[in-house]
């Protein structure tokens, strides 16, 4: 691996980011059926109200983040990334473990559910990066070839 890969540009990681939302979309109809069946069998309800909803609001967190940190902690890209040749590393080139892809998955929930304001970051950091990966101490390079 580069340590001085060359950052990633920021229209790369947006067109990355919408490949992503399609393979998450995937995998929460997935993870959805597999926690609400087995619920609805069990008990008759949905997880619209009361504890299953804040049961399956954790179980979404949990398979996102075992998703994300699974990729980003072996090779630093999930489908997406390597589609569009990019690499999750620490700061300075290192690969990206697991504490630090924890850091970076719960910072980028407020990044993004803030009407995307920590997206919008990148157009006046200096690096052009995400405010989740400058407060994470990560950032998205460029794959050569």
């Amino acid at each position: 691996m580069q340590v001085h890969a060359p950052s990633a540009t920021l229209l790369r990681r947006l067109s990355s980011l919408v490949y992503e939302s399609l393979i998450v979309v995937a995998l929460l109809l997935l993870a959805g059926l597999a926690f609400l069946l087995p619920l609805y069998l069990a008990t008759g309800r949905d997880a619209s109200a009361g504890w299953p909803l804040w049961l399956f609001r954790g179980w979404v967190l949990a398979v996102l983040g075992l998703y994300f940190g699974w990729f980003w902690t072996r090779g630093g890209q999930t489908l997406p990334m390597r589609t569009w040749r990019l690499r999750l590393v620490a700061a300075d080139g290192a690969p990206v473990g697991r504490g630090r892809a924890l850091c970076r998955y719960l910072l980028a929930w407020p990044s993004v559910l803030a009407v995307g304001a920590g997206l919008a970051w990148a157009l006046v950091d200096r690096d052009r990066q995400f405010l989740h990966d400058r407060l994470a101490g990560t950032r998205l390079v460029l794959v050569e070839g």
